[in-house]
């Protein structure tokens, strides 16, 4: 799918999980659990509420932390922040240095943009071998935890990079994420999660690894 831009590319931008490594990989797994047993450890949500508390929240705040942080007021974020990414990210996660030859053959900028914190992104990374490629980190710090897809994040983005979004690429794998870059007029990546039309979604690809030559096609058509 082509689309004529009247702009340069100048920014790339990278959702983390789920996005850079395959979604199916097992490590959403081991972190959707750890979210479950936070609620009911330290929130004290009933076991049997915590499916549904999950869902409510993600569909009506974006996040489970949102969730907990609107309804449960003296909750500490970072508490769940770090009870939640205190996984061993080895079993699931490795060096891919095919993904690392696709990002050093694209010159422009690269920021991380994710709902976790920088210290899941760090580690992230740097399992995957591909952390030099990254010249910032937007986390949920960063947008005074106002999570994808909330209009504030997008600004936090967008201020922290110094670029305007028409001059942006956004690669994802959540198309509710993307419809709110489309809106300020970034180039949208969509990775994975089938072919359901969205016009939000400027290209898809099937894995991380066809992000590459996409982004080629965008720029040879600048």
């Amino acid at each position: 799918m082509y689309y004529n831009r009247p702009v340069p590319i100048t920014r790339l931008i990278f959702d983390l999980d789920d996005t850079l490594y395959p979604a199916n990989n097992g490590l959403w797994d081991e972190l959707g659990q750890r979210i479950n047993n936070f609620m009911i450890e330290r929130v004290g949500i009933p076991p049997e509420r915590v499916n549904e508390t999950r869902r409510h929240y993600f569909q009506t705040y974006g996040t489970t932390l949102r969730g907990l942080m609107t309804n449960f007021p003296a909750m500490n974020p970072d508490d769940f922040l770090a009870y939640v990414h205190d996984v061993d990210l080895t079993p699931y996660l490795s060096p891919n240095p095919t993904l690392d030859a696709m990002l050093a053959a694209l010159p422009q900028p690269k920021a991380i943009f994710t709902n976790a914190n920088a210290d899941h992104a760090h580690r992230v990374l740097a399992c995957l071998g591909i952390a030099r490629h990254f010249s910032a980190i937007v986390d949920i710090h960063a947008m005074n935890f106002d999570n994808k897809p909330l209009p504030g994040a997008y600004e936090a983005l967008l201020n922290r990079i110094d670029a305007p979004a028409a001059e942006c690429v956004l690669v994802e794998d959540s198309a509710r994420n993307l419809r709110p870059a489309h809106e300020l007029g970034m180039t949208t990546v969509l990775v994975g999660n089938g072919l359901d039309p969205d016009p939000a979604i400027h290209y898809r690809a099937d894995t991380i690894l066809e992000v590459g030559p996409i982004i080629e096609t965008v720029i040879s058509h600048q």
